[in-house]
C-alpha cells in the first residue's frame, strides 16, 4: 500500500488548466458561441451490473457521463453492498475514485484493511493485482477512466505498468482557502474563515493537462462557478446543493452523487445548505473561478 499524500501537495500550482484530452473531451473551437451544459440527478441514475459474470454477487455501476465501455472517458457511481468484497483481480485501465458514502476498502489482496470514508481519494494503477471491499448499507463511490472500455480481468494477466496506487483518507487532503492561493484572483471572496477551499489530487498543474480537484463550499453558500473550459464534469461529493444552468429557469436539489457538466465557457450557479457545507470534485481542463453572489 502506499500513501503518497506529496502528489497531493505538490499539485497546489493551478486551478484547471488546459489538459491531454480524451476523444470525448476535445477541445471546443472558439467559435462555437454558446455552451453546452450535462446534469444527472442521482436518482435518475440507471443501474447495471459493473461485472455482469459475478450476477448478483456484482456491484451495481451508473454511468453519469462518458461510456465505459467504450473507448472514451467515463465517470460512473459504484454501488457495492454491505460487506461485499471482490476476488483478487485486474483491470486493463487506471481508474480512480472518491468515496461518496459508506466505506471502502482497496488494496494489494494481502495488506491489512483501511477503510476509507467519505470523502477520501484513492487511485488503482492499470495491472495490479487488488481487492476491493465495502461496509455500509449505502455505500456509494464515484469512479473515473481516462480511458475504456473498463474490463474486470484475472490475476494471471496481471502486469507492472510503472504506476503506483494512492490511498488518501479525507482526513489527509490539504485544503487550501482562495486567499492563499496567489494565482487564484476570487473576487469578493472572504480572505480568511468562511471562505471555500481547494484540495487538490491529480494531475500536472500547468497547460496542456486534465487535473482534478476537491471544492468545498461553506454553509450557507451562494455563487457561481464560472468555467472557461473545454470540458468541465463536477459531482456532488457530500452535502446538499442547489443548483441551476444559465439556460434553465429553476433550480434543481442535487444529491450526493449527482452531476453536473459543460463544455465551452459556462456559469453554474450553487446554493449550499445553510447547515451543512458541501463538498464537489471537479475534473477539468481550463480555469474556473468561484464567485460569491
Amino acid at each position: 500500500m502506499n500513501i503518497l499524500l506529496s502528489e497531493v501537495l505538490v499539485v497546489a500550482v493551478a486551478i484547471g488548466s488546459a489538459g491531454s484530452l480524451q476523444a470525448s473531451e476535445a477541445v471546443v473551437s472558439d467559435h462555437v458561441a454558446a455552451p453546452s451544459y450535462e446534469l444527472v440527478l442521482r436518482e435518475n441514475v440507471k443501474w447495471e451490473q459493473l461485472n455482469p459474470a459475478r450476477g448478483d454477487k456484482s456491484p451495481r455501476a451508473g454511468t453519469l457521463w462518458g461510456d465505459r465501455n467504450g473507448s472514451e472517458a467515463t465517470g460512473y457511481l459504484l454501488k457495492p453492498m454491505d460487506g461485499f468484497q471482490s476476488p483478487p483481480h485486474i483491470h486493463n485501465v487506471t481508474y480512480r475514485g472518491v468515496v461518496i458514502s459508506g466505506l471502502i476498502h482497496n488494496d494489494d489482496p494481502t495488506a491489512v484493511e483501511m477503510w476509507m470514508p467519505a470523502g477520501s481519494f484513492w487511485t488503482q494503477p492499470k495491472g495490479e493485482s487488488h481487492i476491493t471491499a465495502a461496509k455500509g448499507n449505502s455505500t456509494l463511490a464515484y469512479i473515473e477512466i481516462d480511458e475504456g472500455p473498463y474490463l474486470v480481468l484475472p490475476t494471471d494477466e496481471a502486469f507492472d505498468s510503472g504506476e503506483r496506487p494512492v490511498n488518501v483518507d479525507v482526513s489527509n487532503i490539504v485544503w487550501l482557502e482562495a486567499s492563499n492561493i496567489s494565482w487564484l484572483q476570487q473576487a469578493g471572496m472572504p480572505t480568511s474563515g468562511n471562505a471555500p477551499e481547494i484540495g487538490f489530487l491529480w494531475g500536472k498543474p500547468q497547460d496542456g493537462h486534465v487535473n482534478g480537484v476537491l471544492l468545498k463550499l461553506p454553509a450557507g453558500f451562494n455563487g457561481t462557478i464560472d468555467s472557461q473550459a473545454s470540458t468541465f464534469r463536477a459531482v456532488l461529493i457530500q452535502g446538499q446543493v442547489a443548483y441551476q444552468a444559465t439556460t434553465d429557469n429553476n433550480s434543481v436539489n442535487l444529491a450526493p452523487g449527482s452531476y453536473f457538466g459543460s463544455m465551452g465557457a459556462a456559469q453554474h450557479s450553487v446554493t449550499t445548505s445553510d447547515e451543512l457545507e458541501s463538498i464537489i470534485y471537479i475534473r477539468t481542463d481550463g480555469k474556473i473561478n468561484i464567485t460569491p453572489n
